[in-house]
């Protein structure tokens, strides 16, 4: 058979592996949208509740810094002590019950920014080791496939939960997770080499070398490239839903919370997809294939249709993550394990950096230019991402 998923869920550590990141990534998907109504209830301001998102977004603008950590140990004893450090961060949230200790929710808002941009480094690092080659494709689609699963489930019990209990009970479960996660790295079986830098070597040359091993690769470089283009796109397309479900469907609000649905059940089926088509196809055409259909759904959201919108967020949804697990898995299997920790961090920042200041340029936007035009100019910036990755050049490199 093509999927390689089946044999994927035969190999251990990638068992461990996806335990691990799928239980994390469901306290993770609760806790952030608990984070903000906890924040709104408390204080009554929008704008406290909106700075909740932006302080876990913040340490990945210092990714390349934070990731070199990941370069200097060995990643999996990391990654326990990461996720274990965590469960007890998490614990301060429980006196967190009046508008004069929200900022407490804010400190370990941010100490999971960088707890998180340190994890995704040493796991992309690790994954190197513990998954063979020929399977990282499928991991990696595996590993959108379950995020994107979190979060259609994990805010609906977040939410309960808050409803119920309190934001307390929001941070006992994330809690909960991040230590079984721990248990399930702690459960891998991986040799690591050695690592660690030269004797003598300075922090700043160490972080400086994750972007030169992206920058001197070029193909893995235009595929990080075009990554931060789609996900820039990303931010626009976000932005406007609102005014699409409004002005474009005049549908309620919540009517967004249906497209986002439909969408990710496309992040879904694309996962799923993902590793057997990057067997057949070089990285470049998988990207590439994707980022024109995410740039045509971006598009086709102009037109004031519920069944092309619906059509429309199926097709953002499924082209998307292409790019996305095309870039990381050629980081994977391109640049070398001493430098993987940083390199992935730096792509990370390359790639999602983007989406937050698009998504704030977008708000803007939003007010002062219509949807439509906004949109379709969207959809043309994604499509020459798509032409970046298309056009041949005479270089060395994967893909």
């Amino acid at each position: 058979m093509g999927w390689g998923g089946g044999r994927l869920l035969r190999d251990r550590n990638a068992v461990y592996y996806l335990s691990g990141v799928v239980v994390s990534g469901f306290g993770s998907s609760a806790m952030f949208l608990a984070a903000g109504v906890w924040t709104k209830s408390l204080t009554g301001s929008d704008s406290l509740a909106a700075l909740t998102a932006f302080c876990v977004w913040a340490p990945t603008l210092c990714g390349p810094l934070i990731g070199t950590v990941a370069d200097r140990v060995r990643r999996r004893p990391l990654l326990i002590r990461v996720h274990l450090a965590m469960a007890l961060a998490l614990l301060p949230l429980l006196a967190v019950r009046s508008a004069d200790r929200v900022w407490i929710l804010f400190a370990v808002l941010l100490l999971y920014g960088v707890s998180s941009v340190l994890a995704d480094a040493a796991e992309a690092a690790l994954v190197a080791t513990a998954v063979p080659q020929e399977l990282r494709g499928d991991f990696n689609g595996l590993r959108m496939t379950a995020n994107e699963g979190m979060k259609l489930l994990a805010p609906l019990l977040g939410a309960g939960l808050f409803v119920r209990f309190g934001g307390p009970a929001v941070a006992l479960l994330d809690a909960a997770t991040f230590a079984v996660a721990a248990a399930a790295f702690a459960l891998l079986r991986v040799e690591e080499p050695a690592t660690g830098p030269p004797p003598g070597e300075r922090w700043t040359t160490q972080v400086v070398q994750g972007a030169a091993a992206l920058r001197r690769r070029p193909l893995l470089w235009r595929l990080v490239l075009a990554g931060a283009a789609t996900m820039g796109v990303a931010g626009l397309n976000g932005a406007a839903v609102y005014a699409v479900v409004d002005a474009g469907l005049h549908r309620a609000p919540a009517f967004a919370g249906v497209l986002y649905a439909v969408q990710g059940i496309g992040s879904v089926l694309s996962g799923l997809c993902a590793g057997a088509l990057l067997r057949r196809t070089p990285d470049r055409v998988f990207a590439a294939a994707g980022t024109l259909l995410f740039a045509l759904g971006v598009a086709l959201r102009a037109l004031p249709s519920v069944p092309v919108a619906l059509a429309a967020s199926a097709m953002i949804g499924a082209g998307l993550p292409c790019v996305l697990i095309a870039a990381m898995t050629a980081v994977q299997r391109e640049v070398p394990d001493a430098l993987l920790g940083r390199a992935a961090a730096t792509a990370h920042t390359l790639l999602f950096a983007p989406n937050a200041l698009t998504l704030a340029v977008g708000a803007g936007l939003v007010a002062v230019v219509d949807h439509r035009v906004l949109l379709l100019a969207a959809g043309a910036v994604a499509a020459l991402g798509c032409c970046l990755l298309t056009v041949r050049r005479r270089t060395p490199g994967s893909g």
